[in-house]
């Protein structure tokens, strides 16, 4: 990942406690400890790299713009900039900024007071590929560009270049000297990528001469031809390159969707590709089968075919070739399909022995996001029993144990382990406590076993009615954005509420003997009371076949008047006459009259009186069980999934979250969006309760942190200002501890600012880490210095192919 681009980092914000102060590690190299995962590239040095030679890279897609400034930038923009422009500084192998000496002889702040300033010495080799020296020009150009002054220019962001107050020609040509109107603790977030004056000296070709093309470079690579039709980007090595010349003649960045990168690999469309689990899993079986003795044939171990039974193909095989003409002619064709995608397999698992899977955790983690603009969660109590019902090394586990990374889950919202700023300050919020979420969710005013006031033929919790939808007429499956409603602790019955819906003694009764019918003996039902000849509207069958809900009359009676009084007392109205009551009991006892029901006409013996009309839908209540409630309403939260293809983790997690809130009484709803909807629909637009969704992480928190963390201001319309805090939780004390990190010159000091800061988001509870992102690399195995790269940037020059003495050397050591 480029160390410069438009870095949103995920997480939020806020707390009022008062925190302990936490000690962060002490200064220098072993500041912010070792990282959770090293770089899995086969590092290998250039004298054993081979000149010469293609590779092919894929990417997601073919970016909309090569200007890494704007919107609509992509990671594929970052990569091509990462490979053709001048990056000042990059990311070493524990995600930490170092000057990169193919540009920079030195970079240092020189003053502090009165103001600040920078000092770049420039490479004096530098130049651009139409041979002009690199120098104060491009600086200043791209200064005007980026300070959000002038309007013209369509940037994204401007943090930082607005600090500047000026840029000057040094003492020589090959010096560049930068004065803050406001000290900038991340002034090494600047500059890189570096443009040419050509792209950034004017609106319009900032705006639209970079799109597409970009004619002046000064990287180890030139921008070749961009292929929309082949979806390839080829990258050429400089000639005007001045440091050490790139190993690979040409670098093809060639976009393959994630989904079909198993089979580009194995036709040979491409060399190194990030995969999921899917296709490690395929390229380690194709491994273990080429170092397996061969079988003797029959059924597959995977892959096509490898479900089917023995039984199962005997049947197809006598379908087949049976008397049926018809039939037989339509299973041949179905074996003849599956043959073909059978051994279409084998030949891509044959190709795949050729690769093999690199692993590290990418600079990234994923976060369960707890949105506190309203609902129970705006409540900081119960936020913070959330989190601490959660088990988050389980968690970790879960998706990274079978991969063979380690599982420790993230300690910090600003920065990740091995970075400077990183100190795990979770003990801020607490671990897992089981007993404390209780407590927390007690004092918050949440009760189990509570009343719960719902309208009749209301549903539970939040599912009464978000926006009417029907679900029955809504397409489903996987994409659809409507691929099923799962309520832990309802769906399955464990919440302690079996009762369901209306009067609580009648559903239980109704429920009792209508399981006693359907379990008895049909022709004995003389047991269940005397119903003699049963007409259309009388009987256990009545109504269309269904149960009747009086199946005995007396105790349904009994049942009955305990419901009403329990309703009006409910209502705090006074309790029914007790002749009232019996009154009903008798109604409601006939055998021959069925089920009472509101407006209907009077039973037998009342033919003189007047019929009553129907009462105005009342409030009833039932008991909220095991689960939480309070004011009549269960605590209910809607937890917002994506339901594509290579979210199968996200979803694992999203579950197993919901089971472990389910433990201290919250009830959750998973519900499973479409992927493209996922993230603006719900998690920018703030309708979710709970969400998973992860974020790059930064060299440079100070400024990129800001804006995820920044406190939610009221805007002039009445609207929120969220900038990128989508939990909606913020603090001005947060606000004001990133404010004094960013003006802090002392680097020691502006950190641990960040750590105090981080340790109240932490309090806070809207966002909780929960573990790095694997990342997994299938790569050709003689490919060197390429792969998983960790918090790492790629020095592309020194990618390429091994020379086969040193392929042959690695083979023999691992024997």
């Amino acid at each position: 990942m480029s160390q410069r681009r438009r870095r949103s980092l995920a997480l939020l914000t806020s707390g009022v406690l008062a925190l302990p102060l936490l000690a962060g590690c002490g200064a220098g190299d072993d500041e912010g400890g070792p990282v959770a995962a090293g770089q899995d590239i086969a590092a290998t040095t250039r004298d054993k790299i081979a000149d010469g030679g293609v590779l092919r890279w894929a990417v997601d897609s073919l970016p909309d713009t090569l200007n890494t400034f704007q919107a609509d930038a992509d990671a594929t923009t970052n990569r091509i900039a990462g490979a053709v422009l001048p990056q000042l500084f990059t990311l070493d192998d524990k995600g930490r900024p170092v000057a990169n000496p193919d540009y920079l002889e030195k970079a240092e702040v020189v003053e502090r007071e009165p103001k600040q300033v920078v000092l770049y010495k420039l490479n004096q080799q530098a130049v651009w590929s139409d041979g002009r020296e690199i120098g104060a020009a491009d600086f200043v150009a791209q200064w005007r560009a980026l300070n959000g002054k002038d309007s013209a220019y369509w940037t994204a962001r401007n943090a930082g270049y607005d600090r500047i107050e000026k840029i000057e020609r040094g003492k020589t040509d090959l010096e560049v000297k930068v004065t803050f109107a406001k000290p900038y603790t991340d002034w090494r977030s600047l500059f890189s990528p570096l443009y040419p004056k050509q792209v950034t000296g004017t609106p319009d070709a900032f705006n639209e001469g970079a799109r597409g093309t970009l004619k002046v470079t000064a990287g180890p690579f030139n921008l070749g031809a961009i292929d929309k039709k082949t979806g390839t980007a080829a990258l050429t090595r400089s000639a005007r390159w001045w440091g050490r010349p790139a190993k690979l003649d040409t670098l093809v960045l060639t976009a393959v969707p994630r989904a079909q990168r198993p089979a580009a690999l194995a036709a040979g469309k491409v060399d190194l590709a990030e995969i999921d689990r899917a296709g490690a899993d395929r390229i380690a079986l194709a491994g273990r089968a080429a170092a397996s003795t061969p079988g003797s044939g029959g059924a597959p171990a995977h892959g096509p075919g490898a479900s089917v039974t023995p039984a199962e193909a005997t049947l197809s095989w006598a379908i087949a070739y049976g008397a049926d003409e018809g039939k037989a002619a339509t299973e041949r064709e179905s074996r003849a399909q599956n043959a073909e995608a059978a051994k279409n397999h084998a030949d891509e698992q044959s190709a795949l022995r050729t690769f093999t899977v690199r692993k590290s955790l990418e600079p990234a983690y994923t976060q369960l996001a707890l949105n506190g603009s309203a609902g129970p969660l705006a409540d900081e109590r119960v936020r913070r029993a959330v989190a601490r019902a959660l088990d988050r090394k389980e968690l970790a586990e879960i998706v990274l144990k079978p991969l063979g990374l380690p599982a420790k889950p993230v300690g910090s919202h600003v920065a990740l382990a091995g970075q400077r700023a990183y100190a795990d300050n979770s003990e801020a919020l607490g671990g897992k406590d089981i007993h404390a979420a209780e407590a927390l969710l007690a004092d918050a005013g949440w009760r189990r076993g509570g009343k719960l006031a719902e309208p009749v033929g209301a549903k539970a919790g939040s599912e009464n009615a978000e926006d009417g939808q029907d679900d029955s007429k809504t397409p489903s499956g996987p994409g659809t954005g409507n691929d099923g409603l799962y309520i832990v602790g309802e769906t399955d019955e464990r919440n302690g509420d079996i009762l369901d819906r209306g009067l609580p003694a009648v559903r239980s009764a109704i429920r009792t003997d209508a399981e006693t019918f359907a379990q008895g003996d049909q022709g004995d039902q003389g047991d269940q009371g005397d119903q003699g000849d049963e007409g259309a509207g009388n009987g256990p069958l009545a109504q269309g076949g269904r149960l009747s809900p009086v199946l005995a009359a007396a105790p349904f009676a009994d049942e009955q008047r305990a419901a009403l009084l329990a309703q009006a007392e409910a209502l705090g109205a006074d309790a029914p006459d007790p002749a009232d009551a019996a009154e009903a009991a008798d109604s409601a006892g006939d055998a021959k009259s069925g089920p009472a029901r509101d407006g209907a006409a009077p039973g037998p013996g009342k033919a003189g009186s007047s019929p009553s009309p129907a009462p105005a839908p009342v409030k009833q209540t039932r008991n909220s069980g095991n689960m939480l409630a309070k004011d009549g309403k269960a605590l209910s939260l809607r937890f917002v999934l994506p339901a594509g293809p290579g979210s199968e983790a996200l979803r694992t997690v999203g579950e197993r979250i919901a089971q472990m809130l389910q433990k201290v009484g919250v009830h959750t709803e998973l519900t499973k969006v479409a992927d493209e909807s996922f993230f603006k629909d719900h998690v920018a637009s703030g309708q979710y309760d709970l969400a998973l969704y992860s974020w790059p992480a930064t060299a440079y928190p100070a400024t990129d942190a800001r804006p995820i963390f920044a406190k939610p201001e009221p805007a002039a319309d009445g609207s929120l200002l969220v900038e990128q805090n989508y939990t909606r939780v913020g603090t001005d004390h947060i606000d004001q501890l990133f404010d004094q990190a960013l003006g802090e010159l002392d680097e020691e000091a502006s950190r641990e600012l960040m750590r105090k800061a981080d340790a109240r988001i932490w309090a806070a509870a809207g966002s909780i880490p929960l573990y790095q992102r694997p990342e997994l690399v299938a790569a050709k195995a003689n490919l060197a210095n390429a792969g998983a790269f960790g918090l790492g940037t790629p020095r592309f020059q020194d990618i390429g192919w091994k020379k086969a003495q040193a392929a042959k050397e690695k083979q023999e050591k691992k024997k």
